[in-house]
Protein backbone atom coordinates (compact mmCIF):
# COMPACT_ATOMS: atom_id res chain seq x y z
CA UNK A 1 0.00 0.00 0.00
CA UNK A 2 2.51 2.49 0.88
CA UNK A 3 4.65 1.79 -2.42
CA UNK A 4 1.32 2.56 -4.14
CA UNK A 5 0.73 5.28 -2.64
CA UNK A 6 4.32 6.82 -3.13
CA UNK A 7 3.70 6.35 -7.15
CA UNK A 8 0.85 7.82 -7.15
CA UNK A 9 2.15 10.82 -5.27
CA UNK A 10 5.34 10.81 -7.28
CA UNK A 11 3.32 10.81 -10.13
CA UNK A 12 1.17 13.54 -9.89
CA UNK A 13 4.06 15.88 -8.23
CA UNK A 14 5.60 14.75 -12.03
CA UNK A 15 2.60 16.07 -13.59
CA UNK A 16 2.07 19.55 -12.10
CA UNK A 17 5.73 20.08 -12.81
CA UNK A 18 5.53 19.54 -15.90
CA UNK A 19 2.15 21.90 -15.88
CA UNK A 20 4.00 24.75 -14.62
CA UNK A 21 6.94 24.44 -16.83
CA UNK A 22 4.90 24.55 -19.94
CA UNK A 23 2.58 27.45 -18.59
CA UNK A 24 5.43 30.02 -18.56
CA UNK A 25 6.02 29.82 -21.99
CA UNK A 26 2.53 30.46 -23.01
CA UNK A 27 1.35 30.31 -26.82
CA UNK A 28 2.82 32.41 -29.25
CA UNK A 29 2.54 33.23 -33.09
CA UNK A 30 4.67 33.74 -36.02
CA UNK A 31 4.65 34.95 -39.29
CA UNK A 32 7.78 34.12 -40.36
CA UNK A 33 7.49 31.54 -43.09
CA UNK A 34 10.89 30.09 -41.91
CA UNK A 35 9.74 29.55 -39.00
CA UNK A 36 6.24 28.05 -39.49
CA UNK A 37 8.15 25.58 -42.43
CA UNK A 38 10.70 24.31 -39.30
CA UNK A 39 7.81 23.93 -36.81
CA UNK A 40 5.46 21.98 -39.66
CA UNK A 41 8.31 19.71 -40.75
CA UNK A 42 9.04 18.56 -36.95
CA UNK A 43 5.29 18.03 -36.20
CA UNK A 44 5.32 15.36 -39.52
CA UNK A 45 8.49 14.20 -38.33
CA UNK A 46 7.28 13.21 -35.06
CA UNK A 47 4.63 11.95 -36.20
CA UNK A 48 6.11 9.45 -38.43
CA UNK A 49 8.72 8.73 -35.76
CA UNK A 50 4.79 7.81 -33.33
CA UNK A 51 3.40 5.60 -36.27
CA UNK A 52 6.19 3.71 -36.90
CA UNK A 53 6.95 3.33 -32.93
CA UNK A 54 3.05 2.20 -33.32
CA UNK A 55 3.53 -0.23 -35.81
CA UNK A 56 6.91 -1.62 -35.00
CA UNK A 57 5.38 -2.81 -31.33
CA UNK A 58 4.28 -6.26 -31.78
CA UNK A 59 0.37 -6.95 -29.90
CA UNK A 60 0.93 -8.14 -26.48
CA UNK A 61 -1.91 -11.23 -25.70
CA UNK A 62 -2.15 -12.05 -22.39
CA UNK A 63 -0.96 -15.42 -21.45
CA UNK A 64 -3.75 -18.48 -21.34
CA UNK A 65 -3.87 -19.83 -17.58
CA UNK A 66 -5.19 -23.12 -17.44
CA UNK A 67 -5.62 -25.61 -14.55
CA UNK A 68 -2.83 -27.80 -13.41
CA UNK A 69 -4.19 -31.65 -14.28
CA UNK A 70 -4.03 -32.43 -10.56
CA UNK A 71 -5.54 -29.54 -8.32
CA UNK A 72 -8.79 -29.75 -7.59
CA UNK A 73 -10.75 -26.60 -5.93
CA UNK A 74 -12.54 -27.74 -2.64
CA UNK A 75 -16.26 -26.08 -2.24
CA UNK A 76 -15.97 -25.67 1.54
CA UNK A 77 -15.11 -22.64 3.51
CA UNK A 78 -11.49 -21.97 5.26
CA UNK A 79 -11.96 -21.22 9.27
Amino acid sequence: MKKVSLAVLFSLSAMTSAAFAQSDQGVTMSTDPAKISDIEQRAQDLQARQSNMQSEMPMHKAPMHHKKPGMKHSKGTAE
